[in-house]
């Protein structure tokens, strides 16, 4: 087998639906694998039925994105692999385009596609710096390419390479995992891709919808510390981490003197609540 796709789902049944019936009008042969993280919403239910050929593992409970793809890795068979999130459709070519990519570039170990909103419009695929980094002491230098990372919507792989450095690091349970994926790989020599003529239309949060937005901003701010912890020397964790302080007292007194001039609403106490996590995690001792 060529390529096997993974889609990890909770509670995102109907585009789950429209992801798979997609995949089917895809180019060239593949094998999918969904892993639902205890959704109960249906999701189960509705790939048993409409979706036979998929290959379903359903989780008791919540486990998370990089430890449901690695659940996958272990039962598919393919050379690339493909981490596709499930409120994404893809072109009938891009599967194809992915992999021709991979083929003729060997120097690459993960690519990213062209992301675009569901109108069409670009959504930013590529980026050139890790969390932090204009704080490093040097840490990037002997990474490969110029690519940082790619948008975890559609990442592209060899197997080789993620069975090499042991696929995801489940700690990271939702957000930070794709950056520490591409950090991890471009480590082993191999370089970050971008490929413009793989398509794919991506909805974007949809698995976190019925969450706050400050709980999800949290959740992000604790992958980006993760992400230092484990990458960068403690003293650029230092100074990230002071200019976070500076930064969070900061917005924390202007977002006191807008509400003051404005009322307090809900947008001014929701960043209010954000800075004062950011504050606290930049005063934690690791």
């Amino acid at each position: 087998m060529k390529v096997s796709i993974i889609i990890v789902s909770y509670n995102t049944a109907d585009l789950t639906k429209a992801c798979l019936e997609s995949l089917r009008l895809a180019h060239g042969e593949k094998e999918i694998c969904v892993v639902d993280n205890a959704s109960t919403d249906g999701s189960v239910e509705m790939i048993k039925t409409l979706f036979p050929e998929v290959t379903l593992i359903v989780n008791n409970r919540n486990i998370g994105f990089g430890a449901a793809n690695n659940q996958a890795l272990a039962c598919t068979e393919g050379d690339y692999i493909i981490f596709l999130n499930p409120d994404t459709v893809v072109d009938p070519a891009a599967i194809e385009e992915a992999v021709q990519f991979m083929d003729e570039n060997p120097h690459i170990g993960i690519a990213g596609a062209h992301i675009l909103n569901p109108d069409g419009s670009d959504q930013e695929s590529v980026s050139y710096r890790y969390p932090g980094e204009k704080y490093a002491s040097g840490e990037t230098c002997g990474l490969a390419g110029h690519i940082a990372s790619i948008l975890g919507a559609f990442m592209i792989a060899r197997r080789d390479v993620l069975k090499k450095i042991k696929g995801f690091d489940e700690d990271f349970f939702l957000y930070g995992e794709d950056e520490d994926l591409c950090w991890r790989i471009r480590e082993q020599g191999f370089e970050v891709g971008f490929i413009p003529g793989a398509r794919v239309y991506h909805w974007g949060g949809m698995s976190e919808k019925n969450t706050p937005p400050p709980e999800i901003k949290k959740k992000k701010l604790e992958a980006e510390h993760l992400f230092w912890k484990k990458h960068y020397r403690p003293e650029t964790i230092r100074r990230i981490k002071r200019a976070h302080r500076m930064k969070a007292h900061w917005r924390l007194f202007t977002l006191a003197l807008e509400s003051l001039l404005k009322g307090k609403t809900e947008e001014i106490e929701n960043k209010r609540i954000y800075y004062r996590h950011s504050l606290e995690l930049a005063k934690r001792v690791d």
